[in-house]
């Protein structure tokens, strides 16, 4: 399966993003291979619509679930149209909320927020 989560810096042990459409960064992890790639969030940068574009980063590169804290109502649209699972990180790095993933310990995210709306999100 090809997850997402959003990354302050592109270290497996570091912390989950706070921020979905405002991270720096995803990795994109294989968890059959174990392969990871970090991209570039290029909407982390964007005056409005973070959120919806970084969501459509993930669809595109056709990740089944993302992994994250929380998410706004327009990109959990994006992501729930592409058929990616949103899943709740708990407190700890990346590779702790991988490992709860694989091992069926993560919930799905149920709490949507209405999104920051150029408030810049962070």
């Amino acid at each position: 399966m090809i997850i997402a989560i959003p990354v302050e810096d592109k270290l497996i042990d570091s912390n989950v993003c706070q921020s979905f459409g405002r991270a720096p960064y995803f990795l994109i992890y294989n968890t059959e291979t174990n392969k990871s790639d970090y991209v570039e969030n290029n909407a982390s940068v964007t005056q409005g619509g973070a959120g919806i574009k970084a969501a459509q980063t993930i669809v595109d590169y056709n990740a089944s679930a993302i992994l994250t804290p929380r998410c706004g109502k327009n990109a959990l649209e994006v992501l729930q149209a592409g058929k990616v699972k949103i899943y709740k990180t708990v407190s700890g790095s990346i590779k702790h909320n991988i490992n709860l993933l694989k091992n069926g310990k993560l919930s799905l995210l149920e709490e949507v927020h209405a999104g920051f709306h150029q408030h810049g999100g962070r």
